[in-house]
């Protein structure tokens, strides 16, 4: 466990509130401060956020260090251009970036239960449905994650998105479809519902699993990317990931 007066972290994201569930159980996790943000539509930025860090801090010169992990699933703009820029703009002296959270092992052993959940059994086709970006970076990271997914899977998966890109889930879902398939189930690459997961439900698939969402290994990855940022800032060695445990629920 972490002295709270050690730092401050700050869970950065979209419009996801994921990271509210990050504010509550983060702090039995890591028994740290931690502060959400968002870099888009919704506030308080994270250049709020810490700003407002170092106004409180006794020492404004010298304020408490804070550490910003992003809670993307994949590195596009707003990990390579949005965090930074905000972090900057922040005057914060001493922030560390953490990398994204995805794309990770343990996101795919929680895609895999979501998908045993909707009625995925082997054998069926999967479509791997994420949000889209136009930043080649992120595509790599979804791809890298569709790979992760099939490993654990053990059954090859077709890489769609929803927003950004091609191929969009619904062609992919009517091709696999043309080629025989009669079960096609849609892996859900997003953290919550909303619009995006709503789409998923008009592709014609046979389920359609829930997204990553409020899952226990989440809050571990977290954490574990905290945790990994303050050991890299202090020299220790970095120690293998606890959130690498195989989720069960």
């Amino acid at each position: 466990m972490l002295p709270a007066a050690h730092s401050t972290a700050v869970c950065g994201c979209a419009v996801d509130p994921l990271a509210e569930f990050g504010v509550v159980s983060g702090r039995s996790t890591t028994s740290t401060p931690v502060r959400t943000a968002f870099v888009d539509v919704l506030g308080p930025s994270p250049s709020e956020v810490l700003h407002d860090l170092v106004a409180q801090s006794p020492d404004a010169v010298n304020p408490a260090p804070a550490v910003v992990v992003p809670a993307f699933l994949a590195s596009g703009y707003h990990v390579y251009k949005d965090v930074p820029r905000e972090v900057s703009d922040s005057a914060h002296p001493a922030v560390t970036v953490t990398p994204a959270m995805g794309p990770d092992p343990a996101l795919a052993r929680i895609m895999a239960v979501r998908l045993r959940a909707a009625g995925w059994c082997p054998g069926d086709a999967v479509v791997f449905a994420a949000a889209g970006s136009s930043d080649p970076r992120a595509r790599a990271d979804v791809n890298r994650a569709a790979a992760m997914l099939t490993a654990q899977l053990a059954t090859p998966v077709r890489t769609a998105y929803v927003a950004t890109g091609a191929p969009r889930v619904p062609e992919v879902v009517a091709e696999l479809r043309e080629e025989g398939q009669d079960r096609v189930f849609v892996a859900s690459y997003l953290l919550a519902h909303g619009l995006f997961h709503e789409r998923l439900h008009q592709a014609g698939a046979t389920g359609v699993a829930d997204p990553i969402g409020v899952h226990p290994a989440v809050v571990r990855l977290i954490a574990d990317r905290y945790r990994a940022a303050l050991r890299e800032r202090s020299g220790r060695p970095t120690l293998p990931p606890t959130g690498t445990a195989i989720p069960r629920s």
